[in-house]
């Protein structure tokens, strides 16, 4: 439980500290004493959103520190525990806001989250005021409100899970069929366009060298007549080059036997002679290679129209077919992996898709269960509270027959929190058909619904302490009294903390607070002090 509250510099609180005890905590005060700040203060150690202007002027921050006592909570010790926070049955929590939007958030001494922050938040106190009224008239919040009393949160979040996962599966499938598809489409013109490709048996660099033996035989016969004029002069005629040097090699030989200094000359001659050997040979060689042949050279055409083809659709060299050929069989490999992979994700699809109408349908009957307890446990309550002729429904959608029983659902229909839609109706007066509570609800009644709830809830409910800040709204009278009965049971399970106008109620607290506001050195400050007997008994009469 809550065991002290510490507020510095927010709003018009400059410092402000009160110890609270177990049961019912009474906070009283004249209208805009500043009751409801210290309400918005204890909102932010919870997670709440922090603005700089709620920073009492002329200060940079504004800081609440709460102390709780657990002499056991499992769930909190768990919490802690995972999020990484050291806790022996205390909880000290501090939160400061800066005015550049800064937060600093301690939990036990160490840095925090607001994430975290609110995670812990959520199981150490409930607040009930005005904005959860309205929370009360969406209907929205009414699924919620019925899994909480069925202790059916888990099981709704379990779901939850299931859903997301079931979606996000389902939207890989839609993904791959699309890809598939148009993939298909383009099948044929693949498969075509592989094997004309294949077909061809290409290899690189072949259409140089085709294009090139192609100029050979074009060009065979002009050829052969240059080869054999080269040759034939170099060699074969009388009156060739060679017999021509080899003349001249005797004539400076017998120069050399005269004068040495012709015998380099000679030499070179002689290695000039040899190699117009070699060249007429290789002439000759060359000559031999020469075919006039019309046939292959028509082959050798065919082939090049085909490879120059190729290249006009693939290319634009040949190098790119062969990229593209790998590239249209990595394509045609990927739509077989696609469609394994399909088939794997529609069989998982399957197995998910029959467990999360499971369990759609196991926690739409035990929903169907828990809103006729909810429905008695709050007409029980509100006869108390002076609604004795009200009757309260808990209004299923249309997936629903007369008997309760499931008509022809389809997994479509399953949302993320079910198969079910619901709607909390009233009928405040005997003759009066059932409506929308959001309809017919008048602010007092409103006020008396949520505490009903409130009351129905918190004895399964796992946190310590309820705030109710204006629950008196739209009462008076013995209706009063009766809801500071209801407070003051309330108590017995939760430690409560509960603003009020009404002195029907303040006479039911253990412990009596009074808010204030004072000004000191020209500046107004809200105060807060607690009640003696004496001081207790003279508050409740002013009230």
């Amino acid at each position: 439980m809550l065991v002290h509250l510490s507020i510095s510099n927010f709003a018009i609180i400059k410092q402000l500290e009160f110890s609270l005890k177990s049961g019912l905590n009474i906070l009283s005060g004249e209208t805009g004493a500043g009751k409801t700040i210290i309400i918005n203060a204890m909102n932010l150690i919870l997670g709440g959103r922090a603005f700089a202007d709620l920073i009492r002027s002329g200060c940079k921050e504004a800081s609440v520190e709460a102390l709780f006592e657990f002499p056991e909570n499992r769930s909190l010790t768990e919490m802690l525990s995972e999020l990484g926070f050291s806790f022996n049955g205390e909880l000290l929590i501090k939160r400061s806001i800066f005015r550049e939007g800064r937060n600093k958030i301690l939990i036990n001494g160490s840095m925090a989250t607001l994430q975290m922050l609110s995670r812990v938040g959520a199981i150490l106190i409930s607040i009930s005021g005005q904005h959860e009224h309205q929370l009360l008239l969406k209907q929205d919040n009414h699924l919620y409100l019925l899994d909480d009393f069925g202790g059916l949160s888990d099981e709704r979040l379990n779901l939850n899970e299931l859903f997301n996962a079931y979606k996000l599966l389902k939207d890989e499938i839609n993904h791959l069929k699309k890809e598939i598809t148009e993939t298909g489409e383009r099948q044929d013109l693949t498969q075509f366009q592989m094997q004309e490709i294949e077909k061809a048996e290409i290899s690189p660099g072949e259409d140089a060298k085709v294009a090139e033996e192609k100029r050979r035989l074009q060009h065979s016969k002009e050829l052969l007549e240059i080869v054999t004029e080269g040759y034939q002069r170099l060699y074969e005629r009388n009156d060739s080059v060679l017999s021509s040097i080899s003349q001249c090699i005797k004539r400076v030989d017998k120069g050399a036997g005269i004068d040495p200094g012709l015998v380099p000359i000679k030499e070179s001659l002689a290695e000039i002679e040899i190699k117009l050997e070699d060249v007429s040979f290789a002439l000759r060689d060359y000559e031999k290679t020469i075919h006039m042949d019309p046939h292959r050279l028509e082959e050798l055409e065919e082939r090049l129209e085909v490879l120059n083809g190729l290249k006009r659709k693939y290319g634009p060299t040949l190098e790119d077919v062969l990229k593209y050929k790998n590239k249209l069989a990595s394509m045609m490999y990927d739509l077989d992996e696609k469609k394994g992979k399909l088939d794997k994700l529609e069989r998982e699809c399957q197995d998910l898709e029959a467990d999360l109408m499971s369990r759609a349908a196991a926690l739409s009957k035990k929903r169907q269960k828990a809103a006729g307890g909810l429905e008695k446990a709050v007409e029980k309550e509100l006869k108390d509270l002076h609604m004795a002729e009200t009757k309260f429904k808990v209004k299923f959608d249309e997936g629903y027959g007369e008997q309760g029983e499931l008509q022809d659902v389809k997994v479509e229909e399953v949302r993320l929190d079910g198969l079910d839609q619901v709607e909390f109706m009233i009928s405040p007066n005997i003759g009066e058909d059932l409506r929308p509570l959001a309809r017919i609800a008048s602010g007092g009644e409103l006020s008396r619904i949520m505490l009903a709830l409130k009351t129905i809830l918190a004895r399964t409910a796992s946190v310590e302490t309820v705030i109710f800040d204006e629950v008196d709204s739209g009462i008076s009278g013995a209706t009063a009294e009766v809801i500071g009965e209801k407070l003051s049971s309330l108590a017995a399970y939760h430690q409560i903390l509960c603003i009020t106008h009404l002195p029907q109620i303040a006479s039911q607290g253990q412990n009596h607070f009074l808010v204030s506001k004072e000004v000191f050195n020209g500046r107004t400050q809200t105060i807060i002090s607690g009640l003696e007997p004496e001081e207790r008994v003279q508050e409740i009469a002013r009230l």
